[in-house]
């Protein structure tokens, strides 16, 4: 449901669209189409016209997810920025985080998992994220972040479409079937190339990771340095049969 909030704005309004009320069986075809060949801000200041208050990026500061936030707290300051700390976070990614609340004025929600990591191998026993990464990605991703998606109208994710072969068909606005909101991904049709020389030129702050060959970063447990250069998310579960955490995924 849309709701028009109450923020300021930078850049003058961005309106080919009467503000709406979403749902599944909403044809996003036309914003597809007038987004696809204009700049990132467009679409983030139609995104917080559009749903105000009631919009959030989530981000794992991964490069993707900088871009965007680099963008939305120059267009919207305060912003509300959504981040998961599994508690199995590599000390580059809290050091990123750090420095991310430094540089940008957002207001940032930090989501824990119900479970501490001692209080998970209690109850599911020691290396759950070995013997069941599902369940583990469920437990310290997937329900942290359900909680908090029922309060919003839309979301702001770093999903790109040349990130794997699961996202090649990716929409910049649709429906999310999982949360039952709009899920808009702004760099949808952006390529890795793109970000990296968004990042470079204007000196945004990125994961020290990926100076090692890492282009996905996730827990420390369960991310390793990138084995195929066409596909980000191969250092990701290697040995599994697992190219997501859950978030991302809608049940059959």
């Amino acid at each position: 449901m849309a709701n028009r909030g109450t923020r300021p704005y930078a850049h003058n309004s961005i309106e080919p669209f009467a503000p709406s009320t979403f749902t599944a069986e909403s044809d996003f075809g036309r914003i597809n189409d007038y987004f696809e060949q204009r700049p990132l801000d467009q679409l983030l200041l139609w995104s917080l016209q559009t749903f105000g208050d009631k919009v959030a990026q989530v981000t794992s500061f991964g490069p993707t997810g900088m871009v965007i936030l680099d963008m939305l707290a120059r267009l919207s300051p305060g912003i509300r920025v959504i981040t998961l700390d599994t508690q199995f976070l590599f000390d580059e990614t809290y050091a990123l985080i750090e420095e991310v609340q430094r540089r940008y004025p957002i207001t940032l929600d930090i989501r824990r998992p119900a479970l501490s990591p001692e209080q998970q191998a209690e109850s599911y026993g020691p290396a759950l994220w070995r013997s069941n990464p599902d369940l583990c990605c469920h437990l310290r991703k997937v329900a942290p972040l359900d909680f908090v998606m029922s309060g919003l109208d839309a979301w702001l994710t770093g999903l790109r479409r040349d990130q794997s072969f699961t996202r090649e068909s990716l929409p910049l606005v649709g429906w999310d079937r999982k949360y039952n909101l709009v899920k808009i991904n702004p760099l949808a049709h952006w390529s890795r190339g793109d970000v990296w020389k968004y990042i470079v030129e204007r000196n945004i702050p990125y994961n020290a990771l990926h100076d090692r060959g890492y282009a996905s970063i996730g827990c420390s447990h369960c991310t390793r340095p990138t084995t195929n250069a066409n596909d980000e998310r191969s250092g990701r579960w290697q040995n599994h049969v697992k190219t997501e955490c859950g978030i991302h995924l809608v049940a059959a």
